[in-house]
């Protein structure tokens, strides 16, 4: 499979899953997940997907685990939505970076708290 391909197929499998699990699906764990990005291997076997987690720790692991549970429900539906030959296991994995967004927006926010009007003049 050509690279453009699998980005648009990578593209479409974001968008659906995100569509699937933000409004269609009940569980109150999944409120927590959002589906930052989908990589797709380049045999279409494997999708990883890497999704942002929010809340408290015990959240995110229950948001998680639900989604470990849900897998073969959400290849179904992807597998009923989309007209592709092969679709691929699902793999899920905390998307780190959007933790780094946070921590570098908590510390952006620390330093201007710091700050005081008078800093910064001689």
């Amino acid at each position: 499979m050509d690279d453009h391909r699998i980005l648009r197929v990578s593209e479409t499998v974001r968008e659906e899953l995100s569509e699937i699990i933000g409004f269609e699906m009940s569980d109150p764990r999944l409120s927590v997940v959002d589906v930052r990005e989908v990589h797709l291997t380049p045999d279409s076997r494997h999708a990883h997907i890497g999704v942002a987690l929010s809340g408290d720790k015990k959240e995110q692991e229950q948001g998680l685990a639900a989604l470990e549970h849900a897998k073969n429900y959400l290849r179904h539906e992807l597998a009923r939505r989309l007209n592709l030959r092969r679709i691929p296991e699902l793999h899920f994995t905390a998307d780190l970076w959007s933790e780094a967004e946070n921590r570098v927006e908590v510390l952006l926010k620390r330093a201007r708290k710091g700050r005081g009007p008078s800093a910064g003049q001689p």
